[in-house]
């Protein structure tokens, strides 16, 4: 019998496709079966066009049969066969697709899809098999074919006996090596698991010992009105998606440049591995019910990347690669509708059910306020409404909206305060003047909050303002030529203090925010004393440092301290400046330079 040869370009084809377009071997079977499939679907076209042919589903299933002994693995089903053409024309080029032609032939408005499109899944099973035999018998055939191939050194078809209506795969399993073992596909609970996790919703039954593996029907195909809570919450606890249970679920059906289905899920807590490298974004991308990748991170932009779920669209086809995938059209159609859908969501729990939210938030705030800072605030826009801060006056989580409305006439920024705690931040001295105007005080404790903001610059055309900027806006209210007066007044002793303080401030002035603290360090310039620590923290520390200035409280008794210190006694005016510094840098909660020398400064002045 002639061997005859693949076209030079499909040998080209077939080697590199083994070797790179599949990264797990595994996928072979997800193919084979899709291809089975599709033979079926392709009876049920011809029985819409054909009164002679009675398609009865309960009738057609896909069989996987592994024998040990023998190694061979065979994938059975009853579909419409192939002819010796076919044979030839479909196995014998490599990447043309019979099931793509099919479906061009016979479009239909018909919800059966035919999932093959691409043309060169049946190809690998050459990763697992050293020799694959196609026993096929076509729809309205009294013949039946026998096709094989050991590779791309070519294949043969003969004549061959078969009883029934359909096609029989055969694998010859490839012989352990130390690299790899091959044992894994002859073993039928590894087959099962496979079959579970690629191809749980092929829409046939698949069977082994004449059990049914798969599901068939997935829940996103399912009408909304059927499904209740529950469904929804255990589809979540199969799919292993989380230890937790949902908030809230976003059913999609899609349809228009592209379509789709999806279920994505809201989780109520963060996961342990969250913050870390580990983690991987993404959710299940299916083609028709089959599964193509279990984490596909191009569905989710980062700032959403909490959200757990699938996706199964018929547009996309089944055997595109990850890298394909990047530069995918539809693909990314989807991935703009999901992530409006998402927001929509969110904003509707915001305003419907707000304790649901900030529960939310609390377990993922903070990767929002990461989506405003990153991408150089290009999300902003998008995320800025869903921010959250605890509020000075109303003792909880305010959005920016919500403080912009009960803004008075007159107060010309959102004003916010930074610090570790919400106890901290609110015995800051800073924040008395801004109190005191009635003025509402948002609290950032987390590291990301500030920068984020930096990002925002502001809301609704209100700019941010910081409690410790050395230009809080409301001293213009003040009677600022007395406050200038006051600094002239004492410019000789504030010099001198600013002398002994160089390189450690900017500047020492009269304060006009202080009201029963004698000093505090404000700020000049776009870093602040937050944003300072938290930089250098960071391990490549880049030493940026914020421009600090010493207030001082004149109407403060430690202040006529100072001047009796100026007029009378400098070792003791240098002394009570290194302890007010020192003392501003506590308050901050900034590390002292040199903290004996502190302790020594205190006892001094106690004897």
């Amino acid at each position: 019998m002639e061997k005859k040869q693949f076209q030079a370009e499909s040998k080209r084809l077939l080697e590199m496709m083994i070797n790179s377009i599949y990264t797990q071997k595994e996928i072979f079977l997800r193919e084979l079966i899709s291809n089975a499939s599709d033979a079926i679907d392709k009876i049920y076209y011809k029985a819409l066009t054909d009164d002679n042919l009675v398609f009865d589903k309960d009738s057609y299933a896909i069989k996987i049969t592994a024998d040990q002994q023998n190694r061979t693995l065979t994938i059975s089903d009853t579909g419409i066969g192939m002819t010796k053409e076919e044979l030839e024309n479909h196995l014998g080029v490599i990447a043309k697709s019979g099931s793509l032609a099919f479906k061009k032939e016979n479009e239909t408005k018909d919800d059966h899809t035919i999932i093959g499109q691409f043309g060169v899944g049946f190809y690998s099973a050459f990763m697992v098999a050293d020799v694959v035999t196609v026993i096929s018998k076509a729809l309205n055939s009294e013949g039946a074919y026998k096709w094989e191939s050991s590779g791309a050194d070519g294949y043969t078809i003969e004549p061959c006996e078969k009883d029934t209506v359909g096609t029989d795969i055969i694998l010859k399993i490839k012989e352990n090596t130390e690299e790899e073992s091959f044992d894994e596909f002859l073993d039928d609970y590894r087959l099962r698991s496979i079959i579970k996790k690629y191809s749980d919703f092929i829409r046939y039954p698949i069977k082994m010992d004449d059990e049914q593996i798969n599901s068939m029907v997935p829940i996103w195909k399912k009408n909304k009105n059927e499904l209740t809570p529950e469904d929804y919450e255990n589809f979540y606890t199969e799919k292993h998606y989380g230890f937790d249970k949902p908030l809230k679920h976003i059913h999609i059906s899609a349809d228009g440049a592209v379509s789709y289905q999806a279920i994505l899920y809201i989780p109520e807590s963060i996961p342990f591995d969250y913050y870390s490298r580990e983690y991987e974004k993404g959710l299940e991308l299916y083609s028709s019910g089959v599964l193509i990748m279990n984490k596909c991170g191009e569905l989710l932009p980062d700032y959403f990347s909490f959200v757990k779920g699938m996706v199964d669209s018929e547009s996309l086809s089944l055997n595109i690669s990850r890298e394909m995938l990047q530069h995918d059209r539809q693909l990314k159609l989807i991935a703009k509708n999901i992530a409006s859908k998402i927001k929509s969501q969110l904003k509707s729990m915001l305003q419907q059910e707000r304790e649901k939210y900030e529960q939310f938030y609390k377990s993922f705030g903070r990767q929002l306020k990461y989506g405003v800072y990153s991408d150089f605030g290009s999300h902003k826009d998008a995320l800025q409404d869903l921010l959250m801060f605890y509020s000075s006056k109303e003792k909880k989580l305010v959005t920016l909206e919500e403080y912009v409305a009960g803004m008075p006439e007159e107060q010309k920024y959102i004003y916010y305060a930074s610090g570790e705690s919400i106890e901290r931040i609110e015995k800051l001295p800073q924040t008395e003047l801004v109190a005191e105007k009635g003025y509402e005080i948002l609290y950032f404790t987390e590291d990301i909050d500030e920068f984020a903001i930096k990002m925002l610059q502001s809301y609704k055309e209100k700019e941010f303002k910081s409690v410790s900027s050395s230009d809080l806006g409301i001293e213009g209210e003040e009677n600022q030529s007395d406050a200038d007066a006051e600094n002239s007044e004492h410019q000789e002793l504030f010099a001198y203090m600013s002398n002994l303080l160089a390189g450690k401030v900017t500047k020492v002035k009269a304060s006009k925010r202080l009201k029963s603290h004698p000093v505090c360090l404000s700020t000049e310039g776009e870093v602040t004393i937050e944003m300072e620590k938290i930089l250098s923290a960071m391990p490549n520390n880049p030493n940026v440092k914020a421009n600090k200035v010493l207030e001082i409280n004149i109407q403060h008794d430690v202040f006529q301290s100072l001047k009796n210190a100026y007029e009378h006694d400098q070792g003791k005016l240098d002394l009570y400046t290194a302890l007010l510094y020192n003392q501003a840098l506590l308050i901050e909660g900034l590390p002292l330079q040199d903290p004996v020398e502190f302790t020594n400064d205190i006892c001094k002045i106690m004897v």
